[in-house]
């Protein structure tokens, strides 16, 4: 599926036309479909006004905008939408009633071999789509939203998903930009909201424990956490801290994250097995003898955002 022709957007609310940009965006010709007469429409002028803002903030050159909307074609008739395409992206609302029924109509009228994804941010493949006769080519590609503005999407396979039907979402997926990150399995929230989640949750148990306040608690992840996290991710950012890698960092700093998360249940313990696996993984990722450039292209994007935002700051952005 390196080269897509036709795909299909069906439910066309803000996650489908963020879609719909991502999409068009990278050449793909895109149909739109919802089951609420004329919105399919509506969501054309919405994405119009959208590409405007990217134009007027240099992601998009002037005039690039006419092409992407050439491409983007409304229908009423679902038949009709889903002739013919490689792949359904369905981002109808978050109900598990409205899914099953969504994805059994999909099923019956996608080609055999299109892959079928929903946007669903917290329903697992195997609550919507079990029992389907192409259970097989079903699975989760769930964006962060505006997936056209954060690339990171999540491939989740249910019990019945192919190999081939992960391989070929995920390349349709890089195909157009996105950055996929592919489960080995479903699981209640997928990767993305369960790390914001653990992240919430002790948040909200600092203010509940009145150690700071709210606007505190924001300025050290805007100002903190998220700078680094920017740039590189949670295990990357701990692989570049200390001398040594990863190993480095859990020798010195183990016992002081196990003091600080003792009181969450189930906290796995970063030693044994455990360890060897995330060294092993950084490892294959990057070797020691580069953690000295990656440091620098670190300390090179840092100084590049600091800079952006600073630039924003003063434009009263």
């Amino acid at each position: 599926m390196n080269n897509p022709t036709d795909i299909a957007i069906v439910g066309t609310g803000i996650v489908g036309q963020s879609w719909a940009i991502a999409f068009a965006r990278a050449g793909v010709s895109v149909r739109l479909f919802d089951h609420v007469d004329g919105t399919a429409e509506r969501a054309v002028s919405l994405i119009k006004d959208a590409l405007s803002q990217q134009v007027a903030h240099g992601l998009l050159a002037d005039g690039s905008q006419d092409g992407i909307l050439d491409r983007l074609t409304p229908h009423r008739d679902m038949a009709a939408t889903l002739d013919g395409v490689c792949y359904v992206q369905e981002s109808t609302p978050e109900l598990l009633d409205i899914k099953r029924v969504i994805f059994k109509e999909l099923d019956a009228l996608a080609p055999a071999d299109a892959i079928v994804a929903s946007s669903t941010s917290a329903l697992r493949p195997s609550e919507f789509a079990a029992g389907l006769p192409g259970a097989h080519r079903c699975l989760v590609v769930h964006p962060l939203n505006p997936p056209h503005m954060i690339p990171a999407v999540e491939i989740v396979p249910g019990p019945d998903t192919t190999p081939n039907a992960i391989t070929r979402a995920t390349e349709l997926m890089k195909s157009i930009g996105q950055s996929p990150v592919v489960l080995k399995t479903e699981i209640a929230g997928f990767v993305m909201n369960r790390l914001q989640g653990a992240l919430l949750d002790e948040a909200f148990s600092l203010v509940r424990d009145g150690i700071a306040d709210i606007e505190d608690i924001d300025t050290a992840m805007c100002d903190g956490l998220a700078r680094r996290w920017t740039i590189t991710g949670p295990f990357e950012t701990i692989d570049l801290n200390a001398p040594g890698g990863v190993a480095g960092f859990l020798e010195r700093y183990r016992q002081a994250y196990s003091e600080i998360g003792e009181h969450r249940p189930d906290r796995p313990e970063w030693s044994g097995d455990m360890a060897s696996t995330v060294i092993a993984e950084c490892r294959r990722a990057r070797s020691l003898a580069e953690l000295p450039q990656r440091k620098a292209l670190r300390d090179r994007r840092l100084a590049a955002l600091a800079a952006h935002l600073e630039q924003t700051t003063r434009e009263g952005e």
